[in-house]
């Protein structure tokens, strides 16, 4: 006769549903935070970019630390949400995850940039050879910008209206989520306003705490 452990519960709910709706906010709140102190704006050209994570290395050196955060918790983030408005919206979800996922995964990749340039500065690089070595990036970097770019701004526009479509959360929240990524876009490359940006990934990061809300009520009680 064998015996079964079930999951330690907190309430009636089990811990790993507890540890997955405190997950889902934590991407989109580093990314808000790293928006802020990002030396640089996403637009200037990489003489630009060094002079700035010469003049502030330690804020360069938060944003390495935010984007590792984002890369471990975006992606099972936006697959959790997925399982509030699968249901009632399976192939805006589908959509959602084929683009978001990837998308999201791809910060890794082209993230190497910040890293190669706070390097450079730590190393002691003069600015021509920090300009130098950041101008040579692998194409890669490229395409893995492109991925994010697209994946992330569609991707989560799609998961956006497949909770509203779902009604797993409250409409406003699904637009919360829908119009987050777009609003980071207009934010980056047409205001370069870091303050916009970080309310558009906070817009995100509330919308996922009511996802998280719906996960805790439609749990099994155990």
């Amino acid at each position: 006769m064998t015996a079964t452990l079930a999951p330690t519960t907190v309430r009636g709910t089990s811990w790993t549903t507890w540890a997955v709706v405190l997950l889902l906010p934590v991407g989109p709140a580093a990314i808000a935070v790293l928006r802020l102190v990002l030396p640089y704006y996403t637009a200037s050209d990489t003489s630009a970019m060094v002079a700035a994570v010469e003049a502030h290395p330690a804020r360069q050196s938060a944003v390495i630390w935010l984007t590792y955060i984002g890369v471990l918790t975006l992606v099972p983030g936006v697959i959790a949400a997925a399982r509030v408005c699968q249901r009632g919206a399976p192939r805006l979800t589908a959509w959602a995850l084929a683009l978001s996922v990837p998308g999201y995964l791809s910060m890794g990749t082209f993230a190497a940039s910040d890293h190669l340039l706070w390097s450079a500065h730590d190393a002691g690089l003069s600015v021509s050879d920090s300009v130098a070595l950041a101008r040579a990036a692998h194409p890669s970097v490229d395409v893995a910008l492109g991925v994010f770019v697209v994946g992330h701004v569609v991707g989560t526009v799609l998961l956006g209206l497949a909770l509203w479509r779902s009604r797993g959360v409250p409409a406003w929240a699904a637009w919360a989520v829908a119009v987050s990524q777009p609003l980071h876009f207009t934010a980056t490359v047409v205001l370069g306003s870091p303050q916009v940006d970080f309310v558009a990934w906070n817009l995100m990061a509330v919308g996922m705490v009511l996802v998280g809300r719906e996960l805790l009520r439609t749990a099994p009680s155990r």
